[in-house]
């Protein structure tokens, strides 16, 4: 569904992506882990179109990303946006619906409004929550109206960025047990940026890791304890000692 070859981008002096290469099945759920500052969401822009790479092709379902028309090609994408990005000024219900109130996926208030109450059904949110600001939800109620709000439009491709930042462990487990079914419900492709070690294992088929600009390793999750990459071992288990130098 999404492939990468080749990928460079530098902003100025600094070279962010320097030759990624990554191959995304359709239907399969790609996690993404490195270290801050290695490009991960550079990468996921990249492939919204939203940054230009400086060299490379970048492939969404065989067609480049350069020639899409934008409209169609972005109404293919849901997105979970770190620390969930809600809409202050908007209830919560608008917020769910915001794409379905606008654009080419435009639909009648009311049928909007059903639609975002359904997916606040399926993230264990009430019809209550539905009428509510922002400010009145935790935090964790708030990531999940950013998970409805993501899967809304029905999309094919989901991308998961930081999911659990800021949720204490249970909640983050439960975030976590709603993406995977949410997915798989829906057959959806996914691509997550974490560093949530235990999202890793909870969200993912595959991994891959960036590091000085490129995939250092890709493989399912399964194998990713028993790789021998020195460079995935420091950062799986969190150890300061290794290639991976610490800022220090």
């Amino acid at each position: 569904m999404i492939e990468l070859r080749d990928v460079h981008k530098a902003f100025g002096s600094k070279q962010v992506l320097r030759g990624v290469d990554l191959f995304v099945p359709k239907g399969e759920s790609m996690v993404v882990i490195g270290g801050s500052g290695t490009g991960k969401s550079v990468l996921i822009k990249c492939i919204l179109g939203l940054v230009q790479p400086d060299r490379g092709t970048i492939l969404v379902d065989g067609q480049y990303v350069t020639q899409a028309d934008r409209d169609a090609f972005l109404a293919r994408f849901g997105m979970l946006f770190q620390g969930a990005a809600l809409f202050d000024s908007l209830t919560v219900w608008q917020n769910v619906a915001f794409r379905l109130l606008r654009g080419s996926l435009k639909r009648p208030k009311p049928e909007a409004r059903e639609v975002a109450i359904e997916k606040l059904r399926r993230v264990g949110l009430t019809p209550e929550v539905a009428d509510l600001y922002p400010a009145e939800l935790s935090g964790g109620m708030q990531k999940r109206v950013g998970l409805a709000r993501a899967i809304a439009a029905e999309p094919e491709i989901i991308f998961f960025d930081e999911p659990t930042t800021g949720l204490d462990p249970i909640m983050s487990g439960v975030i976590n047990d709603l993406i995977r079914e949410i997915v798989t419900e829906m057959g959806a492709t996914a691509i997550t940026i974490t560093h949530d070690m235990s999202s890793v294992r909870a969200i993912a088929d595959d991994v891959a890791m960036l590091h000085g600009g490129k995939v250092r390793w890709a493989g399912p999750v399964g194998q990713m304890d028993e790789s021998g990459d020195p460079y995935l071992d420091q950062f799986v288990h969190g150890r300061a000692d290794g290639p991976i130098e610490a800022v220090r």
